[in-house]
């Protein structure tokens, strides 16, 4: 039989695993010796936190970022035809959503392989129940651009795509670069525009807040250098 490839979540935050994810995912990352992950120094942590016993010597890591090469990559299941099962690390949250891991995931279909997704914290749909939003549809676009030009006719396009179909939209932005958004947030839409700032998400320091743009003109949250995801909806 041909090894699985478990799709494990990793904390958003300096949090303890267990308090975020279930006893189910400490049992799989005990079985497995074979990782794909994007930061090697940060996936050794989170594996030494999760299980503090497991042997950090016979870790096989291999490294999947922006930089990664398609023809190295295109060989990191072939393990998996040996019978052994390997694990899908994110950097933050879960594998595959916002994260270069959903190329290994498309991978593993064409090769046949199991993919075994494990419950863990994902910052979009946690910002995203927490909002007081559209459940029912919701898109989320990733980074908005970086042209102060185009990110306003970004933000303006969001706004009406929201109105016509009754759609939440999920965004996120550099960290540093957070308070600007907001700024061109404050700026840009109408004042009944709902916007959901929420950051630092199951952190003990976590925010979450739902106004209208006119209400957010008088609210001045710190969210520099915070992990934040932005939801408008008009």
């Amino acid at each position: 039989m041909k090894g699985k490839l478990y799709l494990i979540p990793t904390t958003l935050g300096n949090t303890e695993p267990l308090e975020v994810m279930p006893l189910s995912v400490k049992k799989v990352v005990e079985q497995l010796d074979y990782f794909i992950v994007e930061n090697e120094k940060s996936a050794r942590r989170f594996i030494k936190r999760i299980t503090p016993t497991k042997s950090q010597p016979s870790l096989q890591l291999m490294l999947l970022d922006k930089y990664s090469d398609d023809l190295e990559t295109k060989n990191y299941l072939d393990i998996c035809d040996k019978g052994i099962s390997i694990g899908l690390l994110s950097e933050a949250g879960v594998p595959a959503v916002a994260d270069p891991g959903a190329t290994i995931v498309k991978l593993a279909h064409q090769k046949n392989i199991q993919v075994v997704p494990l419950v863990g914290p994902s910052s979009i749909l946690l910002a995203m129940m927490a909002s007081g939003m559209n459940g029912q549809s919701f898109a989320f676009n990733g980074y908005l651009p970086i042209d102060k030009s185009d990110r306003k006719r970004a933000i303006k396009e969001l706004e009406k795509r929201s109105k016509e179909k009754d759609q939440s939209q999920i965004f996120i932005e550099t960290p540093y670069r957070n308070e600007k958004m907001l700024d061109d947030l404050r700026a840009t839409l109408s004042p009944e525009t709902r916007v959901c700032v929420a950051c630092d998400i199951t952190l003990p320091t976590e925010y979450i807040r739902t106004r209208t743009v006119q209400e957010w003109k008088q609210a001045k949250p710190d969210l520099h250098k915070r992990p934040t995801i932005f939801i408008i909806h008009k």
